[in-house]
């Protein structure tokens, strides 16, 4: 059974969709429509911008946005769409939104105004706390919850976040308390405990700003039943019903990402053929180390 998953934030790279723009009338008027609503030429930087400007918060999450929802339409629109169509879908992260928009919950036009309007509110909580996150390698999830538990407190944030595969946990929160966390994490024998290069502690209680500014958003959106279950991040679960989505969408931002639990939850209701739709091979590197029986690629 066909899965379609979809990339999060730092999957970008310049020249990300040229390829579509140029070979496909279809991805192309898309690509036009995504200018015109977001307010400035998002294909400029996307094709042939730069590094930094690439990750501009109000650039980057569209433009994964963009790439993942146009290689899946790709995908489907071929001399089989009924053959290529995925019988559900998740992705991690921003990719939610992705995944929704291409299972029909969401229009592309709401699902873009919403990923931009995520991005800024997002940024808006970064710089009112000072954040971060970082990956811990080689621990079970249940030692790093339990060292974490130990340390998180009123003020001093410190929380699972990304549920990426077995011994690969992203844990987010203040500065100060995710470099104690990775010293105890270490000393608790952790093979790395990598500080990432990001502006914040999303997935955690520091984005609740953003939470409270995006749920205004996606409450005024209108959501859809999908076409296919959606395996969504808050509970690693298939949902169809538009309230249930619209309730998971909003609380995805303060919640961990539990991706290894929707792959899991997929796999066990029969997905065995994943297509990652997007910028690179995150996903694709991450369902494989959850279960290696399973078919994995990106967009032929």
């Amino acid at each position: 059974m066909k899965a379609f998953v979809f990339p999060g934030q730092g999957a970008q790279f310049v020249g990300m969709g040229k390829d579509l723009y140029d070979s496909n009338e279809q991805a192309k008027e898309l690509f036009e429509k995504a200018n015109e609503i977001l307010g400035y030429r998002i294909t400029d930087i996307m094709f042939a911008g730069t590094d930094e400007e690439l990750k501009q918060t109000k650039v980057t999450q569209p433009a994964v946005f963009l790439h993942s929802v146009i290689s899946a339409l790709f995908e489907t629109h071929t001399e089989n769409p009924e053959e290529n169509r995925p019988r559900m879908v998740a992705g991690h992260s921003l990719g939610e939104f992705s995944a929704l928009t291409v299972a029909g919950a969401l229009s592309f036009e709401d699902g873009l105004r919403l990923v931009y309007a995520r991005a800024m509110a997002m940024q808006k909580a970064c710089e009112m706390a000072p954040s971060t996150m970082a990956a811990i390698i080689g621990l079970p999830d249940e030692k790093v919850e339990e060292i974490c538990a130990g340390i998180n407190k009123d003020g001093y944030v410190v929380i699972p976040a990304n549920y990426n595969n077995p011994g690969q946990l992203v844990i987010s929160g203040n500065i100060e308390a995710i470099q104690e966390a990775c010293e105890k994490l270490k000393a608790a024998g952790a093979k790395r405990a990598l500080p990432l290069k990001v502006g914040g502690a999303f997935h955690s209680p520091l984005m609740q700003p953003a939470k409270d500014e995006l749920q205004a958003a996606i409450e005024k959106t209108e959501v859809m039943a999908p076409i296919c279950p959606v395996y969504q991040n808050v509970d690693g679960k298939p949902h169809t019903d538009p309230v249930e989505i619209k309730a998971n969408l909003i609380a995805q931002l303060t919640s961990p990402v539990r991706w290894t639990q929707c792959v899991q939850n997929m796999i066990a209701d029969g997905a065995d053929d994943f297509t990652e739709c997007g910028p690179g091979k995150a996903l694709q590197g991450m369902i494989a180390k959850i279960d290696r029986s399973v078919n994995v690629h990106g967009v032929i």
